[in-house]
């Protein structure tokens, strides 16, 4: 399975609000600015969302967007649904031979798992704490 740059982009929409959240509407153009991206592409992708019921829009001056629910009950499978689509790893698996159908079935499973388990929140408190290590060369 492969995630269009409409289910990144989309998903880094949903990520920033969740950061944000409880601060109220925050303008696509301070998104856009802060993560160079096409303010023009982002208001393409928040529509289906809004439409899914996942974003809120806000008109005026101080008018953007705002997560519709808490960031707790909204998970990635949520977005990425949304806009690219059911979560399937091959299309017509039905047709493959039993053991090539188990394989993909359980990859999808997996992928859906992820996703449906890892919620706005946990992606906007992510930090990265992992110590890179550079290369060690020993003589």
């Amino acid at each position: 399975m492969k995630i269009s740059t409409k289910g990144r982009y989309g998903l880094t929409i949903m990520i920033e609000l969740a950061k944000h959240y409880g601060e109220g509407p925050i303008p696509l153009r301070q998104i856009a600015a802060e993560k160079e991206l096409s303010e023009a592409y982002l208001e393409q992708l928040v529509s289906p969302l809004r439409n899914a019921g996942l974003v809120k829009s806000v008109r005026g001056a101080y008018g953007g967007y705002m997560l519709a629910n808490i960031p707790a009950e909204i998970t990635a499978a949520d977005v990425i649904r949304v806009l690219e689509g059911p979560i399937q790893p091959v299309e017509g698996i039905e047709n493959e031979e039993a053991p090539q159908r188990e394989l993909w079935v359980r990859i999808r499973d997996a992928v859906k798992n992820v996703l449906d388990t890892t919620t706005l929140e946990d992606l906007a408190k992510y930090t990265d704490n992992t110590v890179h290590d550079g290369y060690m060369f020993y003589i």
